[in-house]
């Protein structure tokens, strides 16, 4: 490699499909094709190797909140690096994650001011699950060792999030290597697997998740829910009063209620954090994704005082959390998490929010009627467009037809971004979007749908 001349696109391709292996890519179909390199961001847009602007759909995997290149964010980081770059918390403390937490705790659920950091979404679960175990194991109850999870729930892709995943697609083939969970009914009113209408729902899936706590009293650690929206499983939003039936259900039976906040935290859903439209208080929840704006890896699983008090006692009797990450409260991601905190306040966002919302759900309503789009389904400024073969039946395309990845590609060639969840076109962009923006990106999703599938 050259140390004068900067590599030339068509180099950058070919390293790339020498050396880098991909997520969730089949890397024999990724390795024929011409990708695009992305080198630049502005705002809510990306910006190629060739000068080509792409309008980022999903929010450079739904973390991204204040735009790229975000000035005072880029300020903050600069002057947190000229400070410290990294100082551990074992041993240690530090002071921008103090401050950080500080924060946060003014920010989240009632009661929830204990943090624990790691470092994405995944970790923050896999803590969120060994901390719910163990509590049960100091307040004497071992037994109280298994997990509810729902049908097309998604919390991140190491073992213990993949264990309480219910993805086939994503976890069958590590089934051997997961651990066992009790999986209840998802709430996907347009495919409810109870065989229920949503114009006559009763929450079925209700009565049947209180079934199976009845059937497993006494041996349930914890319920593990994405408040709100099941996010990778489709963009699937929960009947209203869901959440809410949910928590009443884990206070009955005295099972720890895990809320998954990857993706629906810090403003997505309309509110800071997507329990609170319903007033629930969790006892354990996972932040991470838009925590820090995009910019760093960072994540934090978050409890009370009753889980975080059962951890107490003397060095002999073992009752410390014996978990721990390197980057545990990084200087400088927790730097750009305060800041961006700091903007959310500066530009009033979660009020400018409500007109996105309601500016989406207007553009939404254009998709309703199109031949092949089966459900549209928005929470905040998250959205989904399900595409079927046919409305009447609602029979989906087969997956290996990839018709939501041909749309994306569609929309690509059209200067958007985008990544599908199977046939379900996703709407994800970052916060700060725009209003001749959000039209843009409706505008090109809705041709794309359009010459894919008529």
């Amino acid at each position: 490699m050259s140390e004068t001349s900067a590599p030339t696109t068509e180099q950058l391709r070919q390293w790339d499909k020498r050396h880098v292996w991909h997520p969730f890519t089949q890397m024999s179909e990724w390795e024929r094709d011409e990708q695009i390199i992305i080198t630049r961001g502005e705002g809510c847009w990306l910006i190629d190797t060739d000068g080509t602007r792409y309008l980022d759909g999903v929010a450079s995997m739904w973390t991204n909140v204040h735009g790229h290149c975000q000035r005072e964010l880029n300020e903050a980081l600069k002057q947190q690096v000229d400070r410290l770059e990294h100082s551990t918390l074992l041993g240690l403390a530090s002071e921008q994650s103090i401050i950080l937490a500080a924060r946060l705790a003014e920010i989240t659920p009632s009661g929830l001011d204990r943090f624990f950091y790691s470092d994405n979404g995944s970790t923050a679960m896999e803590v969120a699950v060994k901390m719910a175990y163990q509590y049960h194991v100091h307040v004497g109850k071992p037994e109280r060792s298994r997990f509810i999870t729902f049908r097309n729930a998604y919390h991140g892709d190491t073992i213990g999030a993949v264990s309480v995943g219910g993805i086939g697609i994503y976890h069958s083939t590590f089934k051997p290597l997961m651990f066992e969970t009790i999986l209840a009914p998802s709430p996907y009113c347009y495919r409810c697997e109870l065989g229920c209408s949503r114009h006559l729902c009763s929450m079925e899936c209700i009565d049947a998740l209180e079934t199976l706590m009845k059937e497993n009293a006494g041996s349930i650690a914890g319920l593990v829910i994405e408040p709100l929206v099941q996010g990778a499983g489709g963009m699937i939003v929960q009947p209203a009063g869901f959440l809410r039936m949910v928590r009443e259900l884990c206070d009955r039976y005295e099972i720890l209620m895990i809320a998954d906040e990857v993706a629906t935290g810090f403003g997505r859903t309309g509110t800071m954090f997507a329990c609170q439209h319903e007033d629930v208080v969790p006892d354990i929840m996972a932040i991470s994704k838009g925590i820090a704006a995009g910019y760093l890896p960072l994540a934090a699983t978050v409890t009370g005082d009753k889980v975080y008090s059962a951890f107490l006692g003397s060095y002999s009797e073992l009752k410390t959390f014996f978990h721990g990450h390197t980057f545990t409260g990084n200087p400088l991601a927790c730097a750009v998490a305060l800041k961006s905190l700091e903007l959310f306040d500066e530009n009033n966002l979660l009020v400018e929010l409500q007109y996105k919302v309601a500016k989406l759900k207007l553009r939404l309503a254009d998709f309703e009627s199109m031949p092949h789009v089966g459900d549209v389904r928005q929470c905040g400024l998250a959205a989904g467009i399900e595409l079927v073969v046919d409305t009447e039946s609602g029979t989906p395309y087969p997956w290996e037809d990839k018709v939501g990845i041909k749309v994306c590609l569609e929309a690509r060639r059209r200067g958007v971004f985008s990544r599908p969840l199977g046939n379900t076109i996703v709407i994800f962009p970052p916060l700060v979007i725009s209003n001749s923006e959000m039209d843009f990106l409706m505008d090109v999703l809705y041709e794309s749908i359009k010459t894919v599938t008529e």
